[in-house]
């Protein structure tokens, strides 16, 4: 019995939403412990493995949707998570200081990015929707970790 377009859907917003506890519960858990350049650097470079994706016919979409998504998550969605995310010194550790704002912003882009997703489901596939989705993130991620790099390397900097 093959799945219908609904219960995929249902799916994929259950799975976002477990992805999403998780990265909240991650993230809250991280200012508890010392931070390292392998620590920010890692989870970009994870992510990046997603390329692969786009081997597959069924998730190419066309190259200009896929700027204006990567854009979009560098130019908008990346800006409250690297104003609200710094690093601060304590004793001999880097600590990523946790914003009050965190748990709002992260909610506040979840509800966007559901709401977003009915919308952009309508003109095009669901693997087409991933694709698209998967390159808003990663524009959203660069920004964010390179300005967390440059907070690290300057506490370092400074401790010398």
């Amino acid at each position: 019995m093959p799945l219908s377009t609904e219960w995929i859907q249902a799916g994929s917003i259950a799975v976002s939403m477990l992805a999403f506890a998780i990265l909240v519960y991650l993230r809250l858990r991280a200012g508890k412990q010392p931070t390292s350049l392998k620590k920010i650097v890692i989870p970009p470079l994870g992510m990046a493995t997603g390329f692969i994706m786009f081997a597959f016919p069924a998730t190419h979409i066309p190259w200009g949707w896929g700027l204006s998504a990567f854009g979009t998550g560098m130019l908008i969605f990346a800006f409250p998570l690297v104003v609200t995310t710094r690093l601060e010194r304590v004793e001999a550790g880097i600590y990523v200081r946790r914003s009050k704002a965190f748990i709002f912003i992260m909610v506040t882009l979840f509800a966007i990015r559901l709401a977003l997703h009915g919308v952009v489901e309508q003109y095009m596939s669901i693997p087409q929707t991933g694709a698209l989705f998967y390159l808003l993130a990663f524009g959203m991620i660069i920004p964010w970790r390179l300005a967390m790099v440059s907070d690290f390397m300057r506490l370092q900097k400074a401790e010398i």
